[in-house]
């Protein structure tokens, strides 16, 4: 249980952010399986991973994404204002709001400047070269979500600091910023 109410939308949101990542990392998924996913090289060929190396990295990154976008539950979660007690040295204390409140406004700023610019040419000719409008319309579809994760990061950022230390922390007769 949180200290204050959690809204149900912002609840709800947490659970929605994970879900977000989830078809971009399907879709590199389908590259680890052997798919070009439409994707062609600069002869026109379709692309492939090559070697357990490469295989291994849009493994990991696909699972890195994920294990990033399942952070935001700690703005909705006990985790996100008090430490968990099985955590050495840290276990039991309280977390500053602002060490919540910085990082998750720095990633979501992040993520808006990073899927803004990655999809910069994504409706012109000088976006990945596709093998053809069923395999653009599957990437984009899949990758399109992504646009969403930083501003909903944001969203939800605004209701952790409202309850913590903004307006309603101050209603409450709570000292703002504790």
């Amino acid at each position: 249980m949180t200290e204050h109410p959690v809204p149900r939308w912002a609840y709800r949101l947490a659970h929605v952010i994970p879900l977000l990542t989830l078809p971009s990392g399907l879709w590199r998924l389908g590259l680890v399986a052997g798919s070009s996913m439409g994707m062609l090289d600069d002869a026109g060929q379709p692309v492939h991973l090559h070697g357990f190396g490469e295989s291994l990295y849009v493994v990991c990154l696909s699972l890195f994404a994920e294990a990033v976008a399942l952070t935001a539950f700690g703005l909705v979660k006990p985790w996100g204002e008090v430490v968990p007690r099985w955590i050495p040295w840290l276990g039991g204390r309280r977390v500053a709001p602002y060490a919540a409140i910085v990082p998750a406004t720095l990633g979501g700023l992040s993520l808006i400047a990073i899927w803004t610019y990655g999809f910069r040419d994504a409706f012109s000719g000088d976006f990945i070269p596709l093998s053809s409008d069923g395999a653009a319309v599957l990437m984009i579809s899949c990758y399109a979500p992504l646009q969403l994760w930083g501003p909903a990061l944001l969203v939800l950022t605004w209701a952790y600091y409202r309850r913590r230390c903004g307006a309603g922390a101050a209603a409450r007769g709570e000292r703002v910023g504790s």
